[in-house]
């Protein structure tokens, strides 16, 4: 298997940010089930149709992103379902490296810098 081109522990979270996670239907019996309630309150409870998906995660407030994942732990940065986590999340980012890592490498060749922009692993907090 390829080396990852990534770190997601010293990620504060890019792609939680995302506005849409799709959530598909086992998906949605998982996190059901993670916390033990009904698919229906599930689904009244941690997501909405919106931009033409069945299902998509609610978002919350982040100081850094402006809205994450209603699941994303702010204080620890990082999933706060990680093993109930949509289908979506699971293959991310998929063949590659996440937008996040572009973004570093962009700003790091632009400033010669290779430690422009602090990657603080946020596991260990």
């Amino acid at each position: 298997m390829p080396r990852k081109k990534y770190d997601c522990s010293k990620c504060p979270g890019y792609c939680c940010s995302y506005p849409v996670i799709e959530v598909k239907d086992r998906d949605a019996e998982r996190i059901a089930k993670y916390f033990g309630v009904e698919l229906k309150v599930a689904e009244k409870k941690y997501f909405k149709s919106a931009h033409g998906y069945k299902r998509i995660l609610r978002r919350k407030t982040d100081e850094h992103f402006g809205k994450i994942c209603q699941f994303f732990d702010s204080e620890l940065r990082r999933c706060g379902i990680y093993e109930a986590r949509p289908s979506t999340c699971r293959v991310f980012p998929g063949e590659g490296h996440c937008g996040y890592y572009d973004f570093l490498t962009f700003e790091r060749s632009g400033q010669e810098d290779e430690t422009f922009i602090s990657t603080t692993d946020h596991s260990s907090n």
